[in-house]
């Protein structure tokens, strides 16, 4: 039984230490849309996201007023596009009307993001997976809800260095198209190495082949209660601080368990996991970078930062498989820049490089997120950039991304706006010695010695 003691618990992580269910996210299958006449598919897409997601706002505001919980998005997760749309289309333009279309349903049902304008490519690409590759940028600057992902490599498949070089390319097409606007829409693209079928976070959710009809997903976040947790027991040893970091994820897991019971139960459809990441605002008190200072570093960058990362990383884990038997998605800490004041001072203060991102990304639950790099920054070099990336997901056996920026017009020193959840950033330096010839070799790295366990 919840205790009174409880109840008010759960009221003070809210009031005061930030804690918020991030998402509720409704996985849509599109299989059934497929046809081979463009007109006709666009029209079948429609008609399913908006009938299936058509309570989405109504039930998600029901849900936060009646828990007195803020649900801060409701989000849609497609099946990746290339799949449903390689029978009618023949131009990346034709991939573009199927934008437009998720953009418009989203908006009908009162969705925030809509995300599955998808490709997995991480052995090779069809010719329908690179038209919707070459059409992100055109996608991605005509809509304001649509996001973007291309899953590039795997660790039982190894790294598709194709799509890795193209993707690059894309990235600076996707900036040049928004430089009017800091090139935002570098936000909305994220490439993975791994990437879950079950996300519910944007840029990168989308309804993988493995799920069913429709599902569920609740990510719920509380860097700020962690925080506060770990004030209480300041000074204490590595035993306390990891059952403290535990029990304290434990407690917020259930409040998402909660809130997706009842928004399966609402809505009709069926519950599939919770994603229990410490995801940042610019909001002060609800850093990841705040929770390694408490820790007792100086700055999130200092040396001992990958080590009370990687142990916060997995005590969070630890805390949300006990509150919940179906934990997925990218549970853990999120390091995203932009998005994370104490991040943005370490990056100001000169106490985190791109290198030291790199190393944290080894154990944290994505990658180099929400990073602006310098706006002349060659496509061959953020190409490099990603397949370290890559690199280190298909080694680790785990999920990694990468979301940069490289905002046009601006350098070193310079700082961006993004505005809202996703904050503001200083332009980061990037190395500059040329990774050309490497990233101009044709064909795929293999997967890893380890990656045969059949």
């Amino acid at each position: 039984m919840i205790n009174i003691w409880e109840v008010n618990e759960t009221n003070k992580m809210v009031e005061q230490e930030n804690l918020d269910v991030r998402t509720i996210t409704i996985g849509i299958s599109l299989l059934e849309c497929i046809d081979s006449d463009l007109k006709k598919l666009n029209e079948n897409i429609y008609r399913r996201i908006t009938a299936v997601a058509k309570d989405l706002a109504k039930i998600g505001e029901k849900i936060e007023n009646e828990f007195g919980i803020p649900i801060v998005n409701k989000r849609i997760a497609v099946t990746p596009i290339a799949l449903v749309g390689g029978a009618a289309c023949r131009t990346p333009e034709d991939f573009v009307t199927i934008a437009d279309t998720l953009d418009r349903a989203a908006e009908a049902v009162g969705a925030n993001l809509i995300g599955g304008y998808s490709a997995l490519v991480s052995k090779g690409m069809t010719k329908a997976d690179e038209m919707l590759i070459r059409s992100i940028p055109m996608a991605l600057c005509q809509t304001g809800r649509v996001c973007s992902s291309v899953n590039l490599a795997s660790t039982k498949t190894g790294i598709n260095m194709d799509a890795v070089r193209l993707m690059g390319e894309i990235l600076l097409e996707v900036a040049e198209r928004s430089k009017d606007r800091d090139s935002v829409d570098c936000m909305k693209l994220v490439v993975f190495c791994n990437a879950p079928d079950d996300n519910p976070f944007m840029a990168g959710a989308f309804h993988g082949v493995t799920e069913a009809d429709a599902i569920i997903n609740v990510g719920v976040s509380g860097p700020g209660v962690v925080k506060t947790a770990l004030e209480k027991v300041r000074g204490e040893n590595f035993e306390v601080l990891c059952e403290t970091i535990k029990k304290t994820a434990f407690k917020v897991t259930r409040v998402g368990q909660l809130v997706a019971q009842e928004a399966s139960r609402m809505l009709g459809i069926p519950f599939g996991i919770i994603d229990l990441s410490l995801a940042p605002t610019p909001a002060i008190g609800d850093s990841v970078a705040d929770i390694l200072c408490e820790i007792g570093l100086e700055y999130a960058g200092a040396p001992g930062t990958t080590a009370a990362l990687a142990m916060l990383n997995d005590q969070v884990k630890k805390g949300g498989v006990m509150a919940s038997s179906y934990v997925g998605g990218l549970s853990g800490a999120f390091i995203p820049v932009s998005e994370d004041q104490g991040m943005i001072d370490a990056v100001t203060a000169g106490a985190i490089t791109l290198e030291k991102l790199e190393a944290m990304t080894c154990v944290c639950s994505v990658g180099l997120d929400m990073i602006a790099i310098p706006g002349d920054t060659k496509a061959t070099t953020i190409s490099g950039m990603i397949a370290d990336e890559m690199a280190l997901g298909m080694v680790n056996q785990k999920t990694t991304a990468a979301r940069l920026i490289p905002v046009i017009g601006k350098g070193v020193g310079d700082t961006v706006e993004f505005g809202g959840l996703f904050g503001y950033a200083p332009i980061m330096p990037v190395n500059r010695f040329s990774c050309d010839d490497f990233i101009n070799r044709k064909g795929r790295i293999p997967a890893p010695i380890h990656s045969f366990k059949n």
